[in-house]
């Protein structure tokens, strides 16, 4: 990519989309393009093409998306997929009336089957049913996975999906009824540490294992992948490695300070077993996540205490 092009990043102001924004700017890069929701409405597919139109960015990163825990997904199942699709659909499309051929739209690991063997391979997508409380918004992000390879393949574009992991960091969701499980996590413990509670309780049985990757590396992933022009199939983004949502409690009272115990509610879903991303693919091109969780959280335990702890009540 030339330091002087011309890049938009659609949902700059989520979490995603600021670290790329961020890493961007680090890089050199001054031309970047950003637009709130009440400037440019993704759903919006005639605001979309237009503003394409008009601007014709050289490269887009796609960051918008709606997004939440296992009770969000769960409870607005129409909301996700309808909401999902219609901005992948606005974007890819609206990109390749407006002559934009260099594209990277981002997913989630959550596209995979339940069951998956572990670690996850790219080859696995389609092959299992999906985990249910998550599946509207795991459908219209293997959509756009599609997407990208069919506009690439009818029209010859340089549309590329990445398959995140769990992530975390500045600009995370802290609202406890839509956020996942770290960042629910960073804010019960802070809670529970200021009101000198003597247990901290998380839900499930603290069994499943997840992959923690800090939003940083996903942006220092998206823009490498970009300047380096890649244009293969979809990519899993990812640590390689994981730990138990137990041990994960464990590590952010660690971070925190919280002195009281920790305790489990079987009660409460536990989701997908396991997910763990095989990320050689990625790795073999020359990237590879560099921050480790318990820094990671301690970044983000900073930002929570200077943008959102002083707003609680």
């Amino acid at each position: 990519m030339n330091k002087a092009a011309k890049i938009y990043v659609a949902g700059n102001r989520g979490m995603v989309g600021s670290a790329i924004v961020r890493f961007l700017r680090s890089g050199g890069y001054e031309n970047i393009l950003t637009r709130t929701h009440a400037e440019l409405d993704l759903l919006n597919q005639e605001a979309v093409h237009q503003f394409l139109q008009a601007e014709k960015p050289d490269y887009l990163f796609i960051a918008a998306a709606k997004v939440g825990g296992i009770q969000s997904n769960n409870t607005y199942r129409a909301d996700f997929i309808y909401q999902n699709l219609m901005i992948e659909c606005n974007l890819i499309h609206g990109a390749y009336a407006a002559g934009i051929h260099h594209l990277i739209s981002l997913g989630s690991s959550c596209i995979y089957p339940r069951d998956c063997p572990q670690p996850i391979k790219e080859e696995y997508l389609l092959s299992g049913p999906l985990e249910q409380t998550n599946e509207p918004y795991a459908i219209a992000k293997i959509a756009g996975i599609k997407l990208c390879e069919n506009y690439n393949r009818q029209y010859g574009t340089h549309y590329v999906s990445l398959m995140p992991t769990n992530l975390y960091g500045p600009g995370d969701t802290y609202d406890l009824n839509n956020s996942h499980v770290l960042p629910a996590l960073i804010r019960k413990a802070h809670e529970a540490k200021l009101r000198n509670e003597k247990a901290l309780v998380v839900w499930g049985s603290g069994r499943p294992r997840r992959e923690f990757m800090h939003v940083d590396d996903l942006a220092r992933a998206c823009v490498m992948l970009m300047e380096q022009g890649y244009n293969g199939p979809f990519l899993n983004i990812g640590t390689g490695t994981d730990l138990t949502i137990r041990e994960l409690a464990e590590e952010v009272i660690k971070v925190i300070g919280f002195q009281g115990d920790l305790q489990l509610d079987s009660s409460k879903p536990d989701g997908t077993p396991q997910k763990l991303l095989d990320v050689s693919k990625a790795n073999a091109l020359g990237w590879k996540a560099q921050i480790e969780l318990r820094t990671g959280i301690a970044n983000a335990y900073s930002w929570f205490l200077e943008h959102i702890a002083p707003g609680l009540k």
